[in-house]
């Protein structure tokens, strides 16, 4: 996400690197190099000289402590620009209403439908009942598709297969979810290839027969500027509350995320990415300019494990560890558990400086499935005990796996040194620091 992007801006800022103070030669120089990285990540080129221009106006009027360099200030003057820029704060989603209503539009191929089971997914876990509505009466299998999606989720679908009129199944899904006691309706909407006048009249006539509390418009970041044209179609014909942004893990140069709020008014509420029914993160603008420049983003990198991490399980791993106990069995599960968190490449740009370490690095989310399979290729008692793998053992494992006796030794290696390291750990928690480290910290 945003790599290239990333990568020319700071690019940028090396020309600031080592000067002793802002000039308005070396600032007109940045600049220029910003709305250049800028233009070519596809930002719209009025939102891209207004920002730079801002950026520019503010670095020349500041002055430069001691403390900070000329670079570490542009860096955070275009740190705030680019936040203002996607909208400053978070905007959450309207669920008044009872129940409330969700309406989901955009093109075809956007991402609506999987998107709309993404939501059902994060409204149901704020202990919501939810009912999704298929209301694409167009597009082949469709419904089917949302039928997957809720099960997938445990969120009832409604669907009327035979009928082909979508303001009446919308409306009829409102009568039925009042009836069961349903919270919140998401409706998933029909899209097309291109804007066209009957589409438009189409989802109008929906939202103006269901009122709903809150109209999305999902857009696929992939298309550049042109998801940014097709949103302010929609929006100038159905005036939508807030944007979707898919695909922000694919080949994106990432202009529609940060032209879109600018160019349509309207806040960007949350990003997709991935199929995985748990990859959907609110929109936080400051964070996101974190993650341009290169910043990281600890808190949702945190907020991520705190979804998929089990409390009891936790304080359970803990006490193994404390004790020296830690198996294979446990290394499997924290496996399971970070894979949840969503694609390793998205989760190292969170980490702070990570992103540019590992810009060279091919991170493949398929990197666990050997660790994994040697793991499952172990007997219970070999994953609860790995000190009775032996040699004749190893080379079973080996050919269960499909991986070499290499592959083995060097999994086994990893492990005995990661426990002799939680090992050193719950030693120096016990006894205090070492001697060396408390001299190390006296200096």
């Amino acid at each position: 996400m945003f790599e290239n992007l990333s990568q020319k801006l700071d690019k940028a800022f090396k020309t600031l690197k080592g000067q002793g103070k802002i000039t308005e030669i070396n600032v007109a120089t940045t600049v220029k190099e910003i709305r250049k990285a800028l233009i070519d990540a596809d930002v719209n080129y009025k939102v891209a000289k207004t920002v730079t221009d801002a950026i520019k106006e503010k670095a020349l009027d500041r002055e430069v402590l001691i403390s900070v360099s000329p670079g570490q200030l542009f860096v955070k003057i275009t740190h705030e620009e680019l936040s203002g820029l996607m909208g400053g704060e978070k905007v959450d989603i309207n669920l008044k209403g009872d129940p409330s209503i969700l309406l989901i539009a955009g093109l075809q191929g956007s991402g609506k439908t999987t998107f709309s089971g993404k939501l059902a997914a994060y409204i149901k876990k704020q202990g919501k009942n939810v009912l999704l509505v298929a209301g694409d009466v167009y597009r082949p299998a469709a419904i089917d598709q949302l039928k997957v999606l809720g099960e997938q989720v445990g969120v009832e679908v409604y669907a009327e297969p035979e009928n082909k009129k979508p303001v009446q199944i919308a409306l009829n899904a409102l009568d039925y979810a009042k009836k069961n006691n349903k919270k919140v309706v998401i409706v998933d909407t029909a899209g097309r290839l291109a804007v066209d006048e009957e589409m438009m009249e189409e989802i109008a006539q929906v939202k103006k027969a269901i009122n709903p509390s809150e109209t999305l418009f999902v857009v696929d970041s992939m298309t550049g500027q042109d998801a940014v044209n097709t949103a302010k179609a929609f929006n100038d014909r159905i005036n939508f509350d807030g944007v979707v942004l898919t695909k922000l893990d694919g080949d994106t140069r990432g202009g529609a995320a940060l032209s879109i709020r600018t160019v349509v008014e309207k806040p960007i509420k949350f990003i997709s990415t991935g199929e995985k029914m748990d990859a959907l993160d609110v929109f936080y603008p400051e964070r996101m300019a974190s993650r341009i420049l290169g910043m990281g983003d600890v808190i949702s990198l945190v907020e991520r494990a705190q979804q998929v991490f089990d409390e009891e399980e936790a304080k359970k791993l803990n006490q193994k560890l404390r004790k020296n106990q830690f198996n294979f069995e446990d290394f499997l599960g924290q496996i399971q558990q970070i894979k949840k968190m969503g694609s390793i490449k998205d989760l190292m740009g969170m980490i702070p400086g990570m992103g540019k370490m590992m810009k060279d690095v091919e991170l493949d989310d398929d990197a666990f499935k050997p660790i994994e399979a040697i793991i499952f290729s172990m007997t219970k008692e070999e994953r609860e005990n790995p000190d009775l793998i032996n040699g004749s053992r190893r080379a079973r494992i080996a050919r269960g796996s499909g991986t070499s006796i290499q592959q083995v030794n060097n999994l086994m290696k990893q492990f005995e040194d990661m426990r002799k390291m939680m090992k050193t750990m719950n030693k120096m928690q016990g006894k205090g620091l070492p001697p060396n480290m408390k001299q190390m910290m006296r200096r």
